[in-house]
């Protein structure tokens, strides 16, 4: 099977979690949803440990292409780990739905006994290569981590569809944090 095989696993893992939610994201309804046979998605994925570790992976290749554009706009990187997601733009309501999907996920591995270290070492590679460009740019590691703490929060209200805090305000706030 190719690679593009692989991707439409995942594709079809994504839309699985998506449309349906969670508690779908079986390894049958994955291959029916791919088209491929179980076999042939167990031969890319051993596992759904596996199948979750592969989106982790896709979902940090996006955020490095979503970082790999901001340095090329000379925005930096603490100005786009700080940015609010706005559910009410197509890509942004697509990525917190996926996210909100994989974290049920993980929390049903978690509540079935399963092992989540793969899972979540996939995740915290993710994350470390977000917070290795932000302690590569900030120099105070006190205000880095604060930024990524300030970050984290905003992004998890989204994540929640808390509301946004209002939007002057938290131009301060990321206007202090940057040191403006």
């Amino acid at each position: 099977m190719s690679p593009r095989t692989r991707d439409r696993i995942l594709d079809a893992l994504e839309t699985l979690l998506l449309e349906r939610g969670a508690a779908q994201m079986t390894l049958d309804n994955v291959a029916a949803a791919a088209g491929v046979s179980k076999g042939g998605l167990l031969y890319h994925f051993k596992s759904k440990d596996a199948l979750l570790v592969g989106l982790v992976h896709r979902l940090g290749e996006r955020a490095r292409a979503q970082l790999d554009e901001t340095r090329a706009s000379g925005t930096p990187i603490a100005e786009w780990y700080l940015q609010t997601p706005d559910p009410t733009t197509q890509a942004d309501a697509v990525e917190l739905a996926l996210y909100r999907s994989l974290l049920a996920t993980m929390r049903t591995i978690d509540a079935s006994g399963s092992d989540p270290d793969e899972v979540q070492l996939a995740l915290d590679g993710v994350m470390t290569a977000w917070s290795d460009g932000l302690d590569a740019e900030v120099d105070d590691p006190v205000r880095a981590d604060t930024i990524r703490l300030v970050g984290d929060g905003v992004y998890l209200r989204a994540l929640l569809g808390l509301p946004h805090i209002e939007p002057a305000r938290y131009r301060a706030v990321v206007d202090r944090l940057l040191e403006r």
